[in-house]
C-alpha cells in the first residue's frame, strides 16, 4: 500500500544534518562537581590528579539553561524537529520517548569547548501499538570538542534519540458544553506542630505573637525549643510580643514559582523590638520598596479555610 505524499515529505528530510548547537561555557569544575553531588558519584580525576567529566554529563554542556531555546551566538536557527511538526500536522499529536542511547569516545577535560550536530536518522513504518497508531522517528545527536585533535575538531559521543509519534488509542474525550468546576485552590503547608511549638501556633490562631522566654535567666529564644542555649535550664514560659519590629535583613523570591504564593516574594528576617529575631512573608509592599531598618508590624492573616493562621509583617504606615 502506498504512503500518503505528506509521508513522502517527511522521508526526504531523512539523512538531512542540522547545523550546530554550541555550549555555553567550556567544561567547568564547578559543574562538575555539582553534578557529582547531585548523583552522588566521586568527581574523576586523570593520572595526574586533573579533574574530568563524568561521561554521562554529555549533553548537560549544551544544553541552553532555564530559557528554553536560549543557545549561544553561532547556534544555529534550524529545528531539528520538523518532520516531527509534519507527522503531529497528519493527525498524529502525541508523542512518547522510548530511547535514549549515550556513547562516549573518551573522557572531557576542563577547558574544552562542546557543539553538537543533529541527524534525521530514521522514520519507521507505520506501527499499531497498546498506546496508538504512529510513527517511531530516531534522531542522532554528535557532539564534537573544538579544535582538540591536532587544531580539527574531534567527535566525542553520541545520543541517539528516539520517540514515537502516534494518535492515541483512547483519546481524551473533549470537554462538554457543561459549566467547568472552579479550580480547588492550593493550600498552604500547614507547619509542623511539636510540644515545643505548640504554644506558638496556638498563640497566632488567638491574634497573640508569643515568644519563649527561659524561666532560668529570662532570654527570649525562637525558634522555639526545649532547652536554654545559654543557661541550659528546661524551665521557660511565654511573653506576648508587641507586634513591631524591623527588617533586619529579607530575600525576595522569584523562581521557582510554587503555588500559592504569588511572585516576587518578599521573606523577612524580622527583628522584634523584645530582641529577639523571626522569618516570616512581608505583605502590603512591592518587593522593590522592602529596606533593611524599615518598621514593620504584625498581622494574622488567616488561609487553608480558616484551618491555618500565620503572623505576617506589613510596613508601619509614616
Amino acid at each position: 500500500m502506498a504512503e500518503p505524499a505528506w509521508m513522502q515529505e517527511v522521508r526526504a528530510l531523512v539523512g538531512k544534518e542540522y547545523g550546530r548547537v554550541y555550549a555555553w561555557d567550556p567544561v567547568n569544575a564547578p559543574m562538575i562537581r555539582q553534578w557529582c553531588e547531585l548523583m552522588g558519584t566521586e568527581v574523576p580525576t586523570d593520572e595526574a590528579g586533573k579533574v574530568l567529566a563524568p561521561p554521562a554529563m554529555l549533553q548537560v554542556w549544551c544544553m541552553e539553561g532555564p530559557v528554553a531555546n536560549n543557545y549561544p551566538p553561532g547556534s544555529t536557527t534550524e529545528n531539528p524537529y520538523e518532520a516531527l511538526k509534519l507527522i503531529e500536522a497528519q493527525g498524529f499529536p502525541s508523542v512518547v520517548a522510548v530511547n535514549s542511547e549515550l556513547t562516549f569516545e573518551r573522557y572531557l577535560r576542563e577547558g574544552e569547548k562542546l557543539y553538537y550536530t543533529t541527524r534525521l536518522d530514521n522514520v519507521g513504518e507505520e506501527k499499531t501499538t497498546g498506546l496508538g497508531t504512529g510513527y517511531f522517528v530516531t534522531l542522532i545527536m554528535s557532539y564534537f570538542s573544538i579544535g582538540t585533535h591536532n587544531g580539527q575538531d574531534e567527535k566525542v559521543g553520541e545520543l541517539l534519540f528516539r520517540v514515537f509519534k502516534f494518535r492515541p488509542a483512547n483519546p481524551i474525550k473533549p470537554a462538554t458544553d457543561a459549566p467547568a468546576a472552579a479550580p480547588k485552590a492550593i493550600p498552604r503547608s500547614a507547619p509542623g506542630i511539636s510540644d515545643d511549638t505548640r504554644f506558638f501556633w496556638e498563640g497566632a490562631r488567638a491574634g497573640k505573637l508569643l515568644i519563649q522566654r527561659c524561666k532560668g535567666c529570662n532570654t527570649l529564644r525562637h525558634p522555639p525549643g526545649p532547652v536554654c542555649p545559654h543557661c541550659h535550664s528546661f524551665e521557660w514560659d511565654t511573653v506576648e510580643a508587641s507586634g513591631l519590629g524591623t527588617v533586619y535583613s529579607f530575600v525576595v523570591m522569584h523562581y521557582p514559582e510554587v503555588p500559592p504564593f504569588e511572585y516576587p516574594n518578599p521573606v523577612g528576617l524580622i527583628e522584634l523590638d523584645e530582641g529577639t529575631r523571626l522569618i516570616a512573608q512581608i505583605v502590603g509592599i512591592k518587593s522593590s520598596e522592602v529596606q533593611i531598618g524599615q518598621r514593620v508590624q504584625v498581622e494574622f492573616n488567616t488561609f487553608n479555610d480558616g484551618e491555618l493562621t500565620l503572623p505576617q509583617f506589613r510596613p508601619v504606615a509614616a
